[in-house]
């Protein structure tokens, strides 16, 4: 009896497996293939039209819609909607990229111009890095030591009694004001650059003319001192003969260059 009953089981199972068969439908896998990836392929539609056409299958099939056949209705294909669609996805991605590749080009040539004309960044120009901060150091740092330091203490005070001092403190003064202003107001960096060069050349004529007034102080105490000594009887001649003259003609006949 147990046997029996194994072996009903059995044949139970069995019966299950065998329903259960795989459908191989050519004209729903045709179908599948076509519409995704593969060619639309004419002979592959099923049914087929049979001999002499007389398929009743087919003409129930097709009959209704001749020109499906002769239609390529792959989303894939050459001219389907997915390619449409992707080919406008990539015309507009193209477009997008020329958009934002002529918006940096405007964004960077904006920073740039504003780089050149921002007087915030006037301290970075190369130029006045590697130049005119050099050149024009003395006219933004100039003090009373930087001015009067390389003159002796006596013609110092000649200077300063003179009002030499004062007049070449107030010029370096105006032209720092100048400077400043040429620094920190907006404009573009070609004018910027030639307001420097401008000052640069003022300030060359200023110091040639302090240098020419400091040595006509240091000459005219030196009149002054030597027309001291000899009021004061203090000046010594020494003896003078024609022999001198001579010597003195000869020394300067042999010293000549030219």
């Amino acid at each position: 009896m147990k046997k029996i009953f194994l072996m009903l089981i059995g044949l139970f199972y069995l019966q299950q497996t065998y329903a259960q068969m795989p459908i191989n439908d050519e004209a729903i896998r045709y179908q599948q293939e076509r519409m995704v990836f593969k060619q639309w392929d004419q002979n592959k539609f099923k049914p087929g039209s049979g001999f002499l056409g007389l398929s009743p299958y087919y003409w129930l099939t097709w009959g209704l819609m001749p020109s499906y056949k002769k239609t390529d209705l792959r989303p894939l294909g050459p001219s389907g909607p997915q390619t449409q669609r992707l080919a406008l996805v990539g015309t507009m991605n193209s477009t997008d990229n020329s958009y934002k590749l002529q918006a940096d080009t405007l964004r960077n040539s904006a920073l740039s111009e504003i780089a050149n004309q921002e007087g915030l960044f006037s301290g970075t120009d190369p130029l006045w890095l590697l130049y005119y901060s050099k050149e024009l150091k003395p006219v933004l740092e100039h003090s009373e030591a930087t001015i009067m330091g390389s003159l002796p203490p006596a013609i110092r005070s000649d200077v300063v009694s003179e009002g030499i001092y004062n007049w070449y403190s107030r010029e370096l003064d105006m032209l720092k004001e100048r400077l400043d202003a040429a620094r920190s107001v907006n404009m573009d960096r070609g004018a910027r650059i030639i307001a420097y060069h401008r000052m640069l050349l003022q300030y060359r004529e200023l110091a040639a003319a302090w240098a020419t007034r400091t040595a006509t102080a240091a000459m005219n105490r030196q009149m002054t001192q030597g027309q001291a000594r000899a009021l004061e009887g203090r000046v010594t001649i020494g003896d003078r003969t024609p022999a001198t003259d001579v010597q003195i003609a000869n020394k300067v006949l042999a010293d000549r260059k030219y």
